[in-house]
């Protein structure tokens, strides 16, 4: 069977208009797919973090350190915590200090934590309270060691 020129020239149009319909449908529809997007709350996602010795030694497989926080909670009031302390030379350093069971703020040195108190000095894991800043320290907050 012989073809002319023309009669495959119509056909190879034709196949290739009918691949291009096909290709394109199949864009529009990959277009279409439902996108899976990540809220733009989840940035702002804050987790929890328990603030107790105990929970945290029992988590990393350590044994309890009840005797250790006992005598940390016994010099400091119940009240406020020390949970963590940046120390500087040039500025004093900063305190992170829970105050009836909150969550912890920093203090700088010199700024007023509670009535009547403010931060005199920090150290590596000691916090001074005092009611002047030339004052004698009224109060002592000493961050609690997780090891023994």
């Amino acid at each position: 069977m012989q073809m002319n020129s023309q009669s495959q020239w119509a056909s190879r149009s034709v196949t290739f208009f009918v691949a291009a319909l096909a290709a394109a449908g199949g864009v529009y529809w990959v277009l279409k797919w439902p996108v899976t997007t990540i809220p733009a709350t989840a940035s702002t996602l804050v987790i929890g973090v328990s603030h107790e010795p105990q929970a945290l030694a029992r988590l990393l497989g350590g044994e309890d350190v009840l005797a250790s926080s006992t005598v940390a909670t016994a010099r400091t009031p119940s009240r406020m915590i020390l949970t963590g302390v940046v120390a500087s030379t040039s500025q004093g350093g900063t305190a992170l200090i829970a105050i009836d069971g909150k969550p912890a703020k920093p203090y700088r040195v010199g700024s007023q934590v509670d009535e009547g108190l403010m931060l005199q000095s920090v150290t590596k894991r000691r916090a001074v309270l005092a009611v002047s800043a030339n004052g004698p320290g009224a109060m002592t907050l000493e961050m609690i060691s997780l090891s023994k």
